[in-house]
């Protein structure tokens, strides 16, 4: 599947230390994976949450959160038959690293915290494309299915992001939180993560 799009709004394609680290590592893959459905179905109900008058985001981030439930319940179930068990991983870098981006009065806040939720489902999106050629039958086809609900949650952030905000801010926020993300994608990274930079040992 080409993306154009997504690679586009991205600084930078997932180096290929990450690819062979995720390949050598699977079991922690899913884990991280399973966390991050988890993760993004709570970002998407907090923001509800917070944003209470806001119709169509409570419409999209309501639609989006059941959606990643799902995909949380379905890596959960493939774990299962590969017999992963559940075991704790610390939180990477990326999240964290990409909120510092975020302006801290609204309504900017808003508006950057939608940005930052667009790089997220474009680089997930752009990970699971990376990874698909390399994977068995299953799980290829499970991150193939993947694909375009992460491609549309993207355009759905984006979307809200322009909404809420003014075009001429919004582009300047794209660059800012670009530069940071194309960062933590290709310096070394301590671990390995769905998100993570290199990992230190996987070498570029």
């Amino acid at each position: 599947m080409n993306l154009p799009e997504i690679h586009e709004f991205l600084g930078c394609p997932t180096p290929q230390g990450w690819v062979r680290a995720a390949l050598a590592d699977q079991e922690t893959l899913l884990i991280d994976h399973k966390n991050c459905e988890f993760k993004a179905a709570s970002t998407a109900l907090s923001l509800i949450a917070k944003y209470h008058s806001h119709v169509d985001l409570i419409n999209l981030m309501s639609r989006l959160a059941r959606e990643e439930l799902v995909h949380h319940e379905q890596v959960m179930r493939l774990m299962k038959r590969r017999k992963i068990g559940l075991r704790q991983l610390s939180a990477g870098r990326y999240a964290s690293g990409l909120r510092k981006a975020v302006r801290s009065h609204e309504p900017v806040k808003l508006v950057d915290t939608l940005v930052v939720g667009a790089f997220i489902e474009a680089r997930s999106c752009e990970r699971f494309e990376a990874l698909v050629p390399h994977l068995d039958e299953e799980l290829g086809k499970f991150y193939f299915g993947l694909l375009k609900s992460e491609a549309r949650h993207f355009q759905g952030y984006l979307k809200l992001a322009y909404q809420y905000g003014d075009a001429e801010d919004i582009g300047r926020v794209i660059e800012r939180v670009r530069a940071v993300e194309q960062e933590l994608i290709e310096s070394p990274d301590g671990e390995f993560r769905f998100h993570s930079g290199v990992p230190a040992f996987a070498g570029a």
